[in-house]
């Protein structure tokens, strides 16, 4: 390659790195993540701002249920147990549905991670999502990583107390608004906005917001990879989930050493080296403070930013891109004993290169096909299983319940004419939101009768009862039987409570039991 090639070399050491491990209880060491630009970046910025935008929109939008039931599309409403998703409505008694979900995306971080390993935590966790939104805001106020290094190291001026107290302010504010937006879930958000700000909410309103707003603050702003490091058990979790063909981001040494800082030098004196020219790139961008060549971290969120920061170096040297790559450990053990002649000698980046200085055709590359393998068969099968079982309790859910409750003391009475007595509690669940008559009746039962206390109605085995809009409705209940219809005296008998709506031939049957004296 004739010329000279530019390109930044950084004077940098990885915070976190795994030769320099500090003591547990030292101090932390503040991290100044350089901006990266690349694929990676820009992946990472489309799903911070997807979202961010669901997290903070969706309380606003609307969903038209009528005139009974509340028009915000996604509600907990905690006040009259219920829980809305736009079309989808769960009682409580439904909250194996919710149940259902979290396994579902317990199933999916397991399919996840054991395919492309913690891209959860490198692109959708919570904790990335804000620390990335902060950074943004550090960046713009203080600069990128060396004008933010001066900063810090400068003693305090008007210029960096304004610098200061600018970030701090804009990252309350961030942190303000996402512990708003949280209890906007659980309440109208129009109305709960006013009443918020005019001092009129609840006071629980208020505490929530503090708590996510200090929460926020301290894990966004202050702690930052210390949260992903000491806080989050899932780094410790993963290894479980990871196998040899799962993708990691991987420094690729069979390629990248030995590192050289002048490889034309290094070929004019005859000395083997490898494409890393030990620029400290991918250490600057990293935001857990790590260097990837010290090889698979704890820490590490596989992020992929020191991808694009290598890919950006190997650009500018006119060489192939992927010394840091997505890899499987089959792959870079297979890569590693080409290199090393199966572990006979150091590396060599000559036996991965062919005459031409191309990579040979020896070397084993990612292919989509080898994700696909028993691991992730059994991961989506029990994550696909678990959904159709959900749809299908939602589909075939009933839209009208009835249960019943047999009085404990006294069991039965014996009125004056001989007849038999026993009370229960009935209660009705209309579970959509429009008025409904219904036909409650009685079976089984030979002979039976019941009444309704405050219902104006005459004694007889069937009555009709009306039922609020997505409510339900507790009937106190008697029925009476005349001694002479009563079978097996002293025993049980089998009661069905039956209630139908004729209109849209919903119905639901309630087996109890009507006890009787020796």
């Amino acid at each position: 390659m004739s010329g000279t090639v530019e390109f930044e070399r950084h004077d940098a050491e990885a915070v976190n790195s795994a030769k320099l491990r500090q003591p547990l209880y030292a101090a932390r060491k503040k991290i100044f993540p350089k901006r990266a630009n690349g694929s990676f970046r820009n992946f990472k910025w489309l799903v911070m701002a997807i979202t961010l935008g669901i997290y903070y929109l969706t309380p606003w939008i609307r969903w038209d249920r009528g005139p009974h039931a509340p028009d915000q599309a996604v509600l907990v409403d905690i006040a009259n147990r219920r829980f809305y998703f736009f079309f989808i409505e769960i009682w409580p008694q439904e909250f194996f549905l919710v149940a259902g979900l979290l396994v579902m995306a317990g199933l999916g971080l397991f399919l996840i991670t054991s395919t492309v390993g913690r891209a959860w935590c490198g692109y959708t966790c919570p904790q990335t999502v804000w620390v990335d939104l902060f950074l943004v805001v550090e960046r713009a106020i203080e600069g990128d990583r060396n004008a933010r290094i001066r900063l810090d190291q400068a003693p305090w001026t008007a210029r960096k107390i304004a610098l200061r107290t600018a970030k701090h302010a804009i990252w309350i504010a961030i942190a303000v608004a996402t512990g708003g937006a949280w209890i906007f879930y659980f309440s109208d958000a129009p109305y709960l906005v006013m009443d918020f700000v005019t001092g009129q909410a609840a006071p629980v309103a208020y505490m929530t917001v503090a708590v996510l707003t200090a929460t926020t603050y301290v894990f966004g702003g202050l702690m930052r990879e210390q949260v992903c490091t000491y806080m989050c058990p899932w780094p410790r979790i993963q290894a479980a989930m990871l196998d040899e063909h799962s993708l990691t981001v991987t420094y690729n040494d069979w390629r990248g050493e030995p590192r050289t800082r002048g490889a034309k030098k290094a070929a004019a004196a005859g000395v083997a080296a490898g494409d890393c020219v030990d620029c400290n790139a991918c250490v600057v961008v990293c935001p857990m403070g790590i260097d990837i060549r010290d090889g698979q971290q704890l820490e590490c969120i596989t992020c992929a930013l020191c991808i694009d920061a290598c890919n950006g170096v190997m650009d500018k040297l006119g060489r192939e891109r992927g010394l840091i790559s997505y890899t499987t450990l089959a792959d870079y053990n297979s890569n590693m004993a080409l290199a090393t002649g199966d572990g006979a000698h150091e590396i060599r980046p000559s036996l991965v290169r062919d005459a031409a200085g191309r990579m040979s055709d020896a070397v084993s590359h990612f292919h989509l096909r080898k994700l696909f393998r028993p691991r992730t068969f059994i991961y989506f099968g029990g994550w696909a299983l678990v959904g159709l079982l959900l749809i299908y309790g939602l589909v075939s859910r009933d839209r009208l319940e009835m249960n019943v409750l047999h009085d404990r003391n006294p069991q039965y009475v014996v009125l004056s004419d001989g007849s038999i007595r026993n009370g229960y509690t009935v209660k009705l669940l209309n579970k959509i939101p429009e008025e409904r008559t219904v036909t409650v009746s009685l079976g089984e039962l030979p002979g039976a009768t019941m009444n309704v206390v405050g219902l104006d109605h005459e004694e007889g085995s069937a009555i009709t009862v009306t039922l609020e809009p997505d409510r339900a409705r507790s009937l106190k209940v008697y029925v009476r039987q005349p001694r002479e219809d009563a079978k097996s005296p002293g025993k049980a008998q089998r009661l069905v409570f039956h209630v139908e709506d004729k209109s849209s031939l919903d119905s639901a049957d309630y087996v109890t039991s009507f006890e009787t004296p020796e």
